[in-house]
């Protein structure tokens, strides 16, 4: 029998937990955009500090040539941007400790769902691995192709803690009504979710090449990187349509015989506003210049609605099960 009070301890850590990976996910996107990726250009320590400077004086007189001797090019301090990226590492410290927290509190279900203690158990030697990529990514230098397998790794790390999440509330989500659903609305939805995984992968693509486009403008004139943009921009510019009359079509069978207040309903209204949002950023992206402020706003919003889209699958798997 697992103790009620460990077992809500455990749901609200966990909870906690993914807020804070995609606050991480806002953060990173605001470092990509804002081109502080490199403001600090060592790792674990931040210009060789525990504790970032403050002012270019406090770094020896040579340090240009100390960082271009490790590889590093025109490293020049910035305060902004290195606290910045300090920021996000301590951010990332603090998910650090919660997933520990959150795999040692699901120790209570070792006995009665071992499956729930060894996911959150992979999330905790995940994210350890996360941190060691993060060191990667410093040291090759901001390589696109790393930073995208971090941030696909990170989304997997949120997939694995809403599964271990839901799994330990099963007797609830058994509870939800989803009769009236079809089989098709199911097979639709998992098309949805290999459609937002297909648009996230062309997104970290267009990513890739708008930081190449960044840094060739040196982090200014945003307004004329669209000329520049590969093909594969509008490849997803143009998908996003598809996916948004899809998911529209999940939300409207949902509200069509949901009861008022449902579980499942409140999961379509909040997906639709996801898609939504998501496209609005898109569309700023496209058309006000490259706004600093949306690139990481929409790369949130992709990662969302694959969580809701997710949550949503797994709340019709376990309610699917009762039924049977």
């Amino acid at each position: 029998m697992i103790d009620d009070q460990a077992a809500a301890r455990f749901r609200r850590l966990g909870a906690l937990t993914i807020f804070a990976v995609y606050f991480v996910i806002l953060v990173g996107g605001i470092v990509r955009a804002s081109g502080a990726g490199m403001g600090c250009p060592d790792w674990p320590t931040c210009f060789g500090q525990w504790v970032p400077p403050t002012d270019e004086s406090q770094l020896p007189a040579n340090y240009h040539e100390i960082y271009a001797a490790r590889g590093y090019e025109n490293t020049a301090f910035n305060p902004v941007k290195t606290w910045t990226e300090y920021t996000n590492r301590l951010v990332g410290v603090t998910i650090g400790c919660l997933i520990f927290l959150t795999a040692w509190s699901s120790r209570i279900y070792l006995k009665a769902d071992k499956t729930i203690f060894y996911l959150a158990l992979s999330v905790f030697l995940l994210v350890g691995f996360q941190g060691w990529l993060g060191s990667a990514v410093v040291a090759s230098n901001l390589k696109p192709l790393m930073i995208t397998l971090h941030m696909l790794l990170a989304l997997g790390i949120v997939a694995l803690l809403i599964y271990a999440i839901a799994r330990s509330q099963k007797p609830l989500l058994q509870a939800v009504d989803s009769h009236w659903l079809t089989p098709r609305f199911a097979t639709v939805l998992k098309v949805a979710m290999g459609m937002t995984l297909l648009q996230i992968a062309m997104g970290t693509q267009v990513r890739e090449a708008v930081d190449y486009i960044a840094h060739e403008h040196s982090y200014i004139e945003r307004q004329y990187w669209r000329d520049s943009f590969p093909i594969i921009f509008y490849v997803h510019r143009s998908f996003s349509s598809i996916i948004l009359f899809t998911n529209l079509w999940l939300v409207w069978k949902i509200r069509e015989q949901a009861a008022p207040g449902s579980l499942l309903l409140r999961l379509g209204y909040v997906l639709a506003g996801l898609i939504v949002t998501a496209i609005l950023a898109g569309v700023s992206l496209d058309r006000l210049g490259f706004p600093a402020f949306a690139q990481p706003v929409h790369l949130l919003m992709a990662n969302l609605i694959f969580g809701a889209q997710f949550f949503l699958f797994i709340c019709l798997t376990y309610s699917a099960n009762r039924a049977a």
